[in-house]
């Protein structure tokens, strides 16, 4: 059963919230980080993205990285940008991206849970990026990007999610983009407690974003704890600062793919050997409307891919995934493209980005082809985290993001 507990949040007074709070540290490259930042001394992308202070040249694992991340987090404290709250407390976080509306609690999640799979997952992540999000909070000891969390909506949880957004907010900010995101402190303790309970009876919580933030809060946990010969499984670096929502709140958007070339293949040859596995339709829309349907686009025309009958398991919660199917009958066969993670042959573009986007990547010349897909439900991710499986590489795009800065997880006193 989850386990989760309140915190002293480390959080951004009134005055400079809508300003310091920043995308999150993985969705920006340095250059744009930069630019959004220039004009603005308190954007916590300071913290998150410390290299924008530094030369363009520094390596972006230097020591002097770190060490930059937490000269701004302590000038940021000393100043007053950030203030810590005097009491424990579990938080209300809740985004509005046009007409889509999510809401969650911000609490500490359990490493342990995440050990022993109660927390699960459905990505693999990679060693290099666990490490440096691993130094990072080693240096600032503190987690300041939060893990994008989801548990089985439940009416008690989810009633008090709508009961306690009816109350003044702390924060109710509108970013550039767009996204309105208000924010709650809990202060009732029964409440607090009542939510604790409710947790203590969730089977399960599901990772949906945030992967390599979970990991890296467990090496933080294992060094600590065999550092520590006191160790007694309540201290701060057991938890890891989580929104948790309800798995019927989010919004999955497709994440595109986009090819370098044919593989030596004539646009005339590709379209007879996709043939084989695929019912191929010229078609004048540029997303798929039908399960498992894919729409592709090579210059000057876009066609619909539905997959024939027998070439996948449909009761296996990975190989029936569209991305799944499309790599092994088409991106590898025919493509050649073996492992999507390391091929420079192949990119991946995020759906907020839209298909007239990934067209026009086509249309450039930058690409060859270009594939939209159908969005990953969340219960096709839930189905493959309780099957213990792993979804392909880029598989969903959560959106809108949640905001790093409103809050932050210190791990020691």
């Amino acid at each position: 059963m989850a386990l989760i507990k309140p915190f002293k949040g480390l959080r951004p007074n009134k005055e400079v919230a809508v300003r310091l709070a920043a995308p999150p540290y993985d969705v920006l490259s340095s250059e744009e980080a930069r630019e959004m930042a220039k004009a603005n001394p308190v954007s916590f992308l300071h913290v998150s993205k410390p290299e924008i202070d530094l030369d363009p040249s520094i390596d972006l694992y230097d020591d002097r990285v770190y060490a930059k991340a937490t000269e701004n987090f302590r000038r940021f404290i000393n100043e007053g940008v950030l203030v810590p709250d005097k009491e424990e407390h579990i938080y209300v976080y809740r985004q509005k991206m046009g007409d889509h509306v999510q809401t969650g609690f911000v609490a500490g999640a359990s490493v342990e849970d995440y050990e022993k799979n109660i927390i699960k997952k459905h990505e693999l992540t990679r060693e290099d990026k666990e490490i440096d999000r691993t130094r990072h909070i080693v240096t600032l000891n503190a987690q300041t990007g939060p893990v994008f969390l989801a548990y089985r909506s439940r009416e008690d949880l989810d009633s008090i999610l709508v009961s306690e957004s009816k109350k003044a907010p702390e924060y109710d900010l509108t970013t550039p983009d767009g996204v309105v995101h208000t924010f709650w402190v809990i202060k009732d303790k029964a409440v607090q407690e009542k939510v604790v309970s409710l947790f203590a009876s969730v089977p399960f919580l599901y990772v949906a974003d945030g992967h390599h933030r979970s990991a890296a809060a467990t090496r933080v946990k294992k060094e600590r704890a065999a550092a520590n010969p006191h160790h007694t499984g309540k201290e701060e670096y057991n938890y890891f600062l989580s929104v948790i929502f309800p798995h019927d709140q989010l919004q999955i958007m497709a994440y595109n793919r986009v090819v370098k070339d044919l593989n030596g293949l004539s646009r005339e040859d590709f379209l007879k050997r996709v043939q084989e596995k695929y019912t191929v339709t010229p078609v004048e829309r540029k997303s798929p409307v039908s399960v498992h349907e894919l729409c592709i686009y090579l210059p000057g025309q876009w066609y619909s891919l539905q997959p024939k009958a027998g070439i996948f398991d449909a009761s296996d919660a990975v190989e029936s995934l569209d991305a799944q199917i499309l790599q092994k009958n088409l991106i590898a066969p025919i493509l050649g493209i073996e492992n999507i993670r390391k091929d420079k042959r192949i990119d991946f573009v995020g759906g907020i980005r839209g298909v007239d986007y990934l067209q026009s990547l086509v249309d450039k010349g930058e690409f060859a082809l270009a594939f939209s897909f159908r969005p990953t439900t969340m219960d096709e991710l839930l189905r493959v985290a309780d099957a213990g499986q792993i979804m392909p590489p880029k598989s969903t795009w959560f959106e809108p993001k949640l905001r790093s800065g409103l809050v932050i997880h210190q791990i020691e006193d």
